[in-house]
Formats: C-alpha cells, structure tokens, sequence
C-alpha cells in the first residue's frame, strides 16, 4: 500500500466515524446548478471537504465544497456539493479522490452531473444530455502509474461504461420534468479557457457532442473500481456550428443552471431513484 491509497483508506475510516457508519446506496457529484440539491434532502452529516484529509478544496464559483449524507425519497445517498478540476492545478488523483473513497466506503453506483458546451448542432442552452460515450483529451490519466489490485485491474476495459437502457428511462423521466433530453458523446477537455471555434469544430467531426473539463476522470476510476456510473450534462452554450458560437462567461453558464435549476432537481430526484434500482453489472 502507497501513500495515496493509505490517504484513501484513512480519509474512508475518518467518514465512517463521523457518520456512524451510514451506509449511502448512491453518490452523487453535482456540478453547476445542482448546489441547492441539499434543500430536497433530508440531511443527517455534513462533513467540509476540509475537515478529511487528502481531500482537495474546491476553488470554484458556485460549488460549496462539502459532502452531504442523508436521505432522498428514503434513498440513502452521500452528495458532493463541489467537484475538483485539472485546471485548478490538481493532478488527477487529486481530482478523483472523492471516487476513491466512496469506493472504499463500499458504494457501487455514482451519479455525475456537469455543465458543458454543445457541438451537436442540435443542442440548445438549457438541454440535458445523458452520456452514452466519451472521448478523453486530458493529457493525464488517473490511472497512471502503480496499479493497486483491490481497487481494480490494470488495463479496465472501457464497453458498456454507461447504460444505453437506463439513459432511454432517464430521457423520459426529463422529458416529463420539462426538459429536452438528449443522448450523447461528451469530450474531457483540460481547460481553463474555453475552446476556439477551430476546436469546437474539430471535436464536432471527432464526434463529439458535449465539451466540459470535467466527469471523465471520475469516471474512468469508478469504471476501475466496479462502479456503475449514470452522467447527464447541461448544455450551457451553443458552440455549434461555429455561427452560432457566441463569447461565454462563467456568469452565463452560471445563469443558464440557476434557470433550469428547480427542473434538474425534479429530474435528479426521479432518475436517482431509477438508479438505485438498476441492477449492478
């Protein structure tokens, strides 16, 4: 056992005892406009990312930085209120140590929400896509070097990392909630700044349809450690075809969730309940 894995194990054990050995059955790690999830929650523990060592701090506008246990509809869920980006100078183990832990703590299904740019020319601002595939462009991998066994395999193979079945129930039940739902390739760009046209080109032809930069490091290491994973994205800004690309600032994308906010909270609320029941592959 490594440093990193003694950090995760420790970080683990520090949980179970603040919490009582509360036992989530899902989690969740909420991106722009899902902050005021906790307000549907029934919340029992409330633990700062601070307050966990190994954990990183969140630096970004409008995410809080904490996790929240409790209950859903009854459902037992554990919510990170605030992710961990490349960009923000963390290298990726960093960036998916909340993964990790959540995977010592013995939970086998996460859901991941974030907020990304459409090239699919058929996506609008205030759409929601849930991934049916991703193409990774971070120029580091969280899998990369020395491999701990009980975690999971070498080489994870990556087919049927998401569930084409669940994402068809999932569209409907956003449908009903009155959004306009979409299936789609999400493509993990570093960042900070947003792409050039010339790129949101390129990633339109490499088939792309989403760009963030963020989810496909946590979800190559849940993939890695048996975790069933469900992802959905909120389209903040059209940048496809490039005549419709118009200059994006983070107070745009901010607003475009605060709009949809109320509906993607319904919709969280259905769909993780649909999760829970999905049986574990």
């Amino acid at each position: 056992m490594n440093v990193y894995t003694g950090l995760v194990k420790k970080a683990a054990g520090k949980i179970r005892e603040m919490t009582g050995n509360f036992q989530p059955e899902v989690a969740l790690i909420t991106g722009t406009g899902l902050g005021d999830i906790a307000s549907a929650m029934e919340v029992e523990f409330k633990i700062p990312y601070s307050q966990i060592e190994g954990f990183p701090l969140s630096t970004v506008q409008s995410h809080r930085g904490e996790m929240l246990f409790g209950h859903l509809n009854d459902l037992p869920i554990l919510v990170f209120s605030g992710r961990f980006h490349y960009y923000e100078g963390y290298d990726m183990k960093e960036v998916t140590f909340s993964v990790r832990v959540i995977g010592e703590l013995g939970v086998r299904k996460l859901m991941i929400s974030n907020v990304s740019g459409g090239i699919n020319a058929d996506y609008e601002a205030g759409d929601v896509v849930f991934l049916k595939d991703h193409i990774n462009l971070f120029p580091e991998n969280p899998l990369r070097g020395e491999n701990f066994e009980a975690w999971g395999p070498r080489f994870p193979d990556m087919k049927d990392t998401y569930n084409r079945g669940l994402n068809k129930k999932c569209m409907s039940v956003a449908e009903k909630c009155g959004l306009k739902a979409h299936e789609g390739v999400y493509v993990g760009f570093p960042g900070p700044n947003l792409e050039t046209p010339a790129e949101y080109v390129f990633l339109n032809k490499i088939g792309g349809d989403l760009v963030g930069m963020s989810t496909v490091p946590e979800v190559l290491v849940a993939k890695h450690m048996g975790i069933s994973v469900l992802v959905f994205s909120l389209v903040s800004n059209k940048c496809f075809p490039p005549s419709e690309i118009r200059e994006t600032s983070i107070e745009d994308v901010i607003s475009v969730a605060e709009k949809k906010s109320p509906l993607l909270r319904k919709m969280v609320e259905k769909t993780i309940a649909l999760f829970s029941k999905e049986k574990i592959v």
